[in-house]
């Protein structure tokens, strides 16, 4: 008769099952309850299957901060995103923080989410959500070679996994997107199409990313034939304006580039505005293939041919890599490595007939 009187008063909201409700239910004393839902090892497996199938007929649920007293975990992630980087406010961020939640809510943790402006803010509050037990460990984007976050989290012995790689990869879990690969294989694509002119625009000096990106491009000029040219390779570039630039640069050259791999997508879009400046057409006086996806790519005329992530997808293998980490997964076993998926689109195209005459353009 208990047992109906809990489950109406779960159902109405009127009243929450606590462990008081639970023992009463079961005839045992709150101490025997407890240790069963525990995992104490003197209580029978008998009354530990028991108890737990009675807490989920009556929808028991233990205190989150009575769990972290008890267990000194708060079973949260801890995500501090850096707004000022240059895609910081990128839709990316709304898909990828539905994964992480969606994948976390599955194992009945939460997420908790900071933003910084400085590299000094951000490790200062990730010792503050792991000092406070607000976070029990940690998803580090946008990895740098030499990452700060890394050092204070190794050091302190905090969980952590990185969305990216860095350059020590000591004690590091991580899951990445195989960008060197999709660099490469832009740079076979243009090959085969003829080109022999390939420039090249990095990313942001000392993120992971652009080295490996950068390599990338080197491999695959390597595999397709073709010497390697510092001139094609323009300044770092991770926004339109800097991508114009880095576009008039290379086809200014006394050898033009007559196709250009970029780092990022937002770079590429400002080639868009250097080929209108200079009149030429994208697909045909000048190729383009760029890295990322993001929804402006498809809004131009022609559309970007980019390399496109799944980012809803990374934030639950995300997820899902910390909570084995925080449960006892060495890191160096939850590492992984995915392919990013072309778009294949209208901005790349065969090697012009005609070299590019070089122009002098006031920028």
């Amino acid at each position: 008769m208990f047992g109906d009187q809990v489950i109406s008063a779960k159902r109405t909201r009127a009243k929450r099952v606590t462990i008081s409700d639970l023992a009463r239910y079961l005839d045992l004393t709150k101490g025997t309850v407890s240790r069963a839902l525990n995992d104490y090892p003197d209580i029978s497996d008998s009354t530990r299957a028991r108890v737990r199938k009675a807490a989920e007929k009556l929808g028991y649920r233990p205190l989150s901060h009575a769990q972290a007293i008890r267990t000194g975990r708060t079973k949260s992630i801890g995500l501090v995103l850096e707004v000022t980087e240059h895609d910081a406010h990128r839709p990316f961020v709304d898909k990828f923080l539905a994964g992480l939640s969606e994948a976390a809510s599955k194992q009945d943790w939460t997420l908790t989410v900071a933003t910084a402006s400085t590299e000094s803010d951000t490790l200062r509050l990730m010792q503050k959500l792991a000092d406070e037990h607000k976070a029990d460990g940690f998803i580090l984007p946008r990895t740098r070679l030499s990452d700060p976050r890394v050092d204070y989290l190794r050091d302190h012995d905090i969980p952590f996994v990185l969305y990216g790689r860095t350059a020590d990869p000591t004690g590091c879990a991580w899951f990445d997107i195989q960008s060197e690969d999709a660099m490469r294989d832009a740079v076979l694509m243009l090959g085969a199409l003829g080109h022999k002119r390939i420039g090249f625009v990095p990313g942001s000096p000392g993120y992971t990313y652009a080295k490996l990106r950068l390599e990338g491009y080197k491999a695959g000029l390597e595999t397709a034939g073709l010497s390697f040219d510092e001139a094609l390779v323009a300044e770092p570039a991770v926004n339109a304006a800097a991508g114009e630039a880095a576009a008039h640069m290379l086809v200014s050259l006394d050898r033009p580039a007559t196709a250009i791999v970029y780092s990022v997508d937002r770079a590429a879009l400002g080639a868009y505005e250097a080929a209108k400046t200079r009149g030429l057409t994208i697909g045909q006086d000048l190729s383009l293939i760029s890295y990322d996806g993001i929804p402006e790519s498809a809004m131009i005329v022609p559309q970007l041919t980019t390399w496109s992530v799944d980012s809803r997808g990374a934030g639950e293998r995300l997820a899902e890599m910390l909570i084995q980490v925080i449960d006892g997964s060495e890191p160096e076993a939850c590492r992984a490595l995915v392919p990013a998926r072309l778009l294949d689109r209208g901005s790349h195209g065969p090697a012009p007939k005609h070299v590019l005459t070089p122009t002098k353009t006031t920028l």
